[in-house]
């Protein structure tokens, strides 16, 4: 088979040309962006909980695991990077190459765990800061969170630069709000260095501390990030490869130190504030921004801590949606209306939210985005082992597989992360089996459930050292080979447009459209893709669905043309919905004809109404055909 066909689907690739002949600071600039949409999520509102209850409750004792987590983070998105760029994969679709249907199936369940939780503290974030800055109550703010799905879909129907551009400002605001706090609170740089020192004084620093690293390093922006590199057009031989490496890595050091510098001045902020003061509990948000002002003795703490509070739950919102729609066409090859696939995210993360504000009352929220915290980092060992093993594999990285001390360093990161989240495990389990009433139901369900996961780490650590092949998968969502079966009838138009989707549907949308010409009339082949990359970035995307979708079409005219059929053929970009009408009311045809694939209403809102949209935008006759 031909190598580029059998690489999985590049999500966003090849849209920003870079020239390997610009200058340092050119290139920089090039590759500038992807990093930035990284960062917004290494602090969220998740990060700021584990930050504010490590620093009232320890001082500057757990400064040292930020430091830590960051140089984690550092590690892991230079080699989430390196897949992209080498391979031409995200990490969902390298594991979907790699592992079989139902582990895949895990851990995609997995993946979608680890984007609800980051979703869950967005959502209580975004509501908090809301309730703080505008008086809102806690359960009315959670509501409204729902309404920022529509802000990120204009965002991307504007295109990618405006999208960047105002996450960076949100950035800014973040940023300047907290170097502004640190003038406030004057915290001793002697205190601040010893804390770099590692120590953990007892189980509950233990909690903190992973909490801490699950916020700071998230395993769906593993995913994220090997599918953001992919945006960047560069010379595939070997320089410029390793020179998109090199600029990717210094962009990730910008980008996540900016974030390293958010997170430290948080905890640095909640030592020198409260414990500073023996207000060992603020782990609450809400308690942080009330007892800012009198100790600070400015009113202008606590609205720059809520206006921060506010950019950041607003700007990571936009890292789960992408990693959402990377995950879920990566791991079950299902693409859905990026709308739906928001309010899905997004309802998920409110539905905890809202029980517990309305049966725990606003005072649990805390101990919920510390918990969502410990959640993504109990997800991580399932993203960081594939990964790991993908970018070490010389077979398919090359000569940009990585070496022997990276590989020994990510294996100890990967190593740290498993032993502390199965210490965690087992003292929680041991906890509840000492407290329980009734210790037989946490045998029953809890156990096994960890054994499960236990068996499944084991075995993905595993796996890809077999080296046992799998049935190729179909990385893109359509049929794998052009099969025309057609006996043309009467003709009677002269200019015939047909939209194909790559179903089986196409060919009866062929068929129909050979039997209203003869061979003298002349066929235009329409297709639209309709990934996340073609809708942010329109024609200039050039990833692999967009050369797979092209040489369909190629196929499919290379067919009826051996036929004798006068043929050409038209991609675009997009959504269906608009970019059909554009090009056939461009195009002077006598008729289009449309494959319809008889959905019913579920379907409709989930897929799309792309034929009922259609037909009222053109202007001339519209055949469908239905697949039945």
């Amino acid at each position: 088979m031909d190598k580029e066909k059998s690489k999985s689907l590049e999500e966003v690739h090849g849209s920003v040309s870079v020239s390997q002949n610009a200058s340092v600071w050119k290139k920089i600039a090039a590759f500038f962006g992807p990093a930035y949409l990284i960062s917004v999520g290494y602090m969220d509102p998740g990060n700021w909980a584990t930050d504010l209850a490590g620093g009232s409750q320890f001082g500057y004792k757990l400064l040292w695991v930020l430091l830590m987590s960051n140089i984690m983070a550092l590690l892991l998105q230079s080699l989430s990077a390196r897949l992209g760029i080498v391979q031409g994969r995200d990490l969902a679709q390298a594991s979907r190459e790699t592992y079989s249907r139902p582990v895949n199936f895990i851990l995609y369940i997995f993946a979608e765990i680890a984007i609800a939780a980051c979703d869950l503290a967005e959502v209580l974030g975004m509501a908090i800061g809301l309730q703080l800055l505008f008086d809102i109550p806690l359960l009315w703010g959670v509501c409204i969170t729902v309404f920022d799905t529509f802000l990120l879909l204009f965002l991307i129907n504007k295109g990618i630069r405006k999208m960047e551009a105002f996450i960076i400002a949100l950035i800014a605001i973040i940023g300047i709000s907290f170097l502004v706090e640190m003038v406030l609170a004057r915290p001793d740089i002697v205190d601040v260095a010893s804390g770099l020192v590692p120590s953990l004084p007892n189980s509950a620093a233990l909690y903190i501390a992973i909490g801490i690293i699950g916020a700071t390093v998230m395993p769906h922006n593993l995913y994220l990030h090997s599918s953001l590199v992919q945006t960047r057009k560069f010379d595939k031989d070997p320089k410029g490869i390793k020179q998109a490496i090199k600029y990717n890595i210094i962009d990730s050091a910008i980008a996540l130190n900016l974030a390293f510098f958010v997170n430290a001045a948080i905890l640095i902020l909640a030592a020198a504030v409260f414990y500073k003061h023996g207000m060992f509990e603020v782990a609450e948000i809400q308690d942080a921004h009330k007892l800012l002002e009198p100790l600070l003795g400015s009113k202008w703490a606590a609205i720059l801590f809520a206006l921060a509070l506010i950019a950041a739950g607003q700007s990571s919102t936009i890292t789960g949606t992408l990693a959402g729609q990377i995950v879920m066409e990566g791991y079950l090859n299902l693409r859905i209306q990026p709308w739906v696939r928001r309010i899905i995210t997004r309802i998920i993360a409110i539905i905890p939210a809202l029980i517990t504000v309305i049966y725990f009352g606003e005072r649990a929220t805390g101990d919920l985005l510390v918990l969502s915290q410990v959640v993504l980092s109990l997800q991580l060992g399932f993203a960081i082992i594939p990964l790991i093993h993908f970018v070490s594999d010389k077979k398919k990285m090359g000569s940009f597989a990585i070496g022997v001390w990276t590989k020994l360093a990510s294996w100890s990161v990967a190593l740290v992360i498993v032993a502390l989240n199965a210490k965690l495990v087992l003292d929680e389990i041991t906890s509840w089996l000492n407290t329980s009433q009734e210790p037989i139901y946490i045998w029953i369900f809890v156990v096994p459930i960890a054994i499960g996961a236990l068996a499944l780490l084991l075995y993905i650590m595993a796996k890809p050292m077999l080296r046992t092949k799998i049935s190729e998968p179909n990385m893109v969502p359509h049929i794998r080979e052009v099969i025309l079966d057609i006996k043309p009838d009467m003709i009677h138009y002269r200019r015939i447009a047909i939209a194909l989707d790559f179903s089986k549907v196409d060919d009866k949308s062929v068929a129909s459209a050979l039997q209203l010409g003869t061979k003298a009339a002349s066929f235009t082949l329409i297709h639209i893709v309709e990934t996340a990359g073609a809708l942010i970035y329109g024609s200039s995307i050039a990833d692999f669905e967009t050369s797979s979708d092209r040489q369909y079409l190629r196929d499919y005219q290379s067919r009826l043309i051996e036929m004798g059929y006068q043929v050409e053929v038209q991609l675009g970009f997009g959504n269906p919905k608009k970019k059909i009408p554009e090009i056939v009311n461009k195009g002077n045809f006598d008729i289009l004809i449309l494959g319809s694939h008889g959905h019913t209403l579920f379907k409709d809102l989930l897929f799309g109404t792309t034929v009922d949209a259609v037909r009222h935008k053109v202007t001339i006759p519209v055949l469908i055909v239905r697949d039945n």
